[in-house]
């Protein structure tokens, strides 16, 4: 049976209406929102994300996997909108998220943060609610071990880069491992890539080798990340063959500023002893105001690696 895998990233859900005053906001803030009053309102509006919402609907996705940037300042009133859209595109059971470095933009205490989506980043063997916040969590879904790690951290002005740090590393790695015993395919879930991008080492993944090592040693099935709104399809080395990291536009961009709003369902099922990765594109319309199929490909995974893109 083949299990189904929706992917979207970079919402930047339109700000609210009760947002605080520009003397109130720090000053990487203030800077966030002059991005947004300049350019990122014209660009990122409710109008795709309705469309996606009912796409989704449509779709019907076995589980919904969001790498960050939900929100574009981390003001609480803008955390506590986007746990409500968290509400409309599924159950926390459904759907996990890993944060962006937008929602994490300043330091903020975790129930004014990013704790206020908590239920939709909590592993399996996490405790319930109020508990302490816990980078990486672990998600069993289906044939999925969905590994998901925080690479948003708060840097000063002028810089969007990232950091997974030793400690999510060390149990990433353990996982890993222990998931490949188990015979799961192994998806990594992070906002910013383990791969050079779009704004070089300013937005780069800080210690990006060390996760690119990690997976090296261990292997994954897959990588999906956010951050940069591009569509890209790289491979990284692993211990038997190429991973594939996938990348997505703003999943809210309704102008091509870099690219249309677009998200991916990636349907997985087994081939032989190994997998087979069949990703189909879902690409805005501005002119129907509907997402469309925008063509799909297949890699076929097992332990010499992905075969290669096909049709």
């Amino acid at each position: 049976m083949t299990f189904s895998l929706a992917h979207l990233t970079d919402p930047h859900l339109p700000l609210p209406g009760r947002m605080p005053p520009l003397f109130h906001l720090r000053p990487k803030q203030e800077l966030a929102l002059l991005s947004w009053r300049r350019k990122r309102r014209l660009i990122s509006t409710t109008v795709p994300l309705e469309a996606l919402l009912a796409d989704l609907e449509a779709q019907a996705p076995d589980h919904l996997a969001v790498t960050g940037d939900l929100v574009n300042l981390a003001a609480p009133a803008e955390m506590a909108a986007a746990r409500c859209w968290l509400e409309r595109l599924g159950e926390p059971d459904r759907v996990s998220v890993v944060p962006g470095n937008h929602d994490c933009t300043v330091p903020a205490p975790w129930p004014d943060g990013i704790g206020q989506w908590e239920p939709w980043m909590r592993g399996d063997a996490d405790p319930g609610p109020g508990a302490a916040p816990r980078f990486p969590f672990l998600r069993r879904r289906g044939p999925l071990a969905l590994i998901c790690l925080s690479s948003a951290v708060p840097t000063p002005l002028f810089l969007a880069s990232g950091r997974v740090g030793p400690q999510q590393l060390l149990q990433a790695g353990a996982w890993l491992q222990q998931t490949a015993r188990d015979g799961l395919f192994r998806v990594v879930l992070i906002h910013h890539p383990p791969v050079i991008g779009e704004g070089g080492r300013r937005k780069a993944l800080r210690d990006r080798s060390g996760l690119a090592g990690l997976l090296r040693r261990h292997g994954a099935e897959l990588v999906l990340h956010g951050h940069h709104h591009v569509s890209r399809l790289a491979f990284l080395p692993g211990p038997a063959g190429p991973i594939p990291v996938i990348g997505l536009p703003s999943a809210s961009a309704g102008l091509a500023r870099p690219e249309l709003a677009r998200w991916h369902l990636h349907g997985v099922e087994r081939d032989g002893a190994g997998w087979r990765l069949t990703t189909t594109a879902r690409r805005y319309d501005p002119s129907s105001g509907q997402f469309r199929a925008a063509g799909s490909w297949t890699l076929r995974i097992d332990s010499a690696g992905p075969a290669g893109p096909g049709q």
